[in-house]
């Protein structure tokens, strides 16, 4: 899933509306940049394009690796030990400071945080019950129809009609772990987080605006973990505090949170926020690998041809919505 995006620059939300930890594909990255930071100089875009790349994966293979934690503190338990960790990293790097805002500032951030609590506990129900490929590309429809409905142009009900028809096709065959067989409350839980995928990215532009740097960030972050505590309490107990339980923890939020916004952070003061929000929309692909390769995730032909008509349908509303922000 995607990563809270980084709040200094312009994400693929910002283009259009719309991960895991710092950034959140196409659409959701797009909406936490408040202000867009020149391209590098140089002919060659290949290191910016490898960072978003290595920031995709990371997020997926933290997603992977969250799965592999779950039969010892359950799904609720490892979105608390993400975000607990995630905020702890964050809140001491940025400092950030608590005076000199006002209400409507922190009923903002407030907000944020309970968005992003929304979508890291609900995507991790999700996937605790379906497989990683399937449930990212449920999930990318809340950004993806964020995008439409804020773009207001008739081309982009071609790429609307595009993902229902991957959604279709995913839900129209059965077998295996595929799209058909999927159970149906863990789909019911990715479309779900779909939905706070796009409330984190209006509320993400907004915070940005409000807070300096990654301060917001930080803030949200920390209201995050500590919503997410009694449930990850009440789920998991003391297991919680297991050593290495703990150390796992640590690890998904190095991938899905730290280590994803460094890396995007880095691509963005290089590479355009269009072929940023392109980029990020190769991630239910980035999914569906990790989860064939860490998880035993076997997908069908069709299967990946619905992962493909959603991918194409975002990358097709991102461009669009540059091209209209261009004109």
């Amino acid at each position: 899933m995607p990563a809270p995006a980084p709040q200094s620059a312009p994400t693929p939300a910002a283009v259009g509306p719309s991960t895991p930890a710092l950034a959140t594909q196409a659409s959701s990255t797009q909406a936490s940049s408040t202000q867009a930071l020149p391209p590098a100089a140089g002919p060659s875009r290949f290191g910016p394009v490898a960072l978003v790349v290595a920031a995709g994966i990371s997020v997926q293979f933290g997603a992977a690796l969250a799965v592999m934690v779950m039969p010892r503190a359950g799904a609720a338990g490892v979105v608390t030990l993400r975000l607990a960790a995630a905020a702890l990293v964050l809140l001491v790097l940025c400092r950030p400071k608590v005076r000199g805002y006002s209400r409507a500032d922190w009923g903002t951030v407030v907000a944020f945080g309970v968005a992003m609590a929304g979508m890291n506990g609900l995507f991790y129900q999700s996937i605790d019950r379906i497989p990683l490929g399937p449930a990212v590309t449920l999930e990318v429809l809340g950004p993806l129809v964020l995008s439409v409905v804020v773009s207001r142009r008739l081309v982009n009900l071609l790429w609307a009609g595009l993902a229902l028809a991957g959604v279709a096709l995913l839900a129209g065959h059965g077998g295996g772990s595929g799209f058909g067989g999927l159970d149906l409350l863990g789909a019911a839980f990715a479309l779900g987080a779909g939905v706070m995928w796009a409330v984190y990215i209006v509320f993400s532009a907004r915070t940005g605006r409000r807070f300096p740097q990654a301060d917001g960030l930080a803030l949200a972050m920390a209201v995050a973990a500590v919503l997410s505590l009694p449930l990850g309490v009440v789920e998991a107990g003391s297991d919680l505090l297991v050593p290495s339980t703990l150390a796992l923890g640590l690890g998904v939020a190095v991938l899905s949170s730290v280590l994803p916004y460094t890396l995007e952070l880095l691509a963005l003061r290089r590479l355009p926020a269009p072929t940023f929000a392109v980029l990020m929309s190769l991630e239910p692909a980035i999914a569906a690998t990790a989860g064939f390769l860490l998880l035993n995730q076997a997908m069908s032909a069709a299967d990946a041809l619905a992962i493909a008509l959603v991918i194409a349908a975002s990358m097709g509303a991102v461009r669009s919505q540059s091209r209209k922000a261009v004109a």
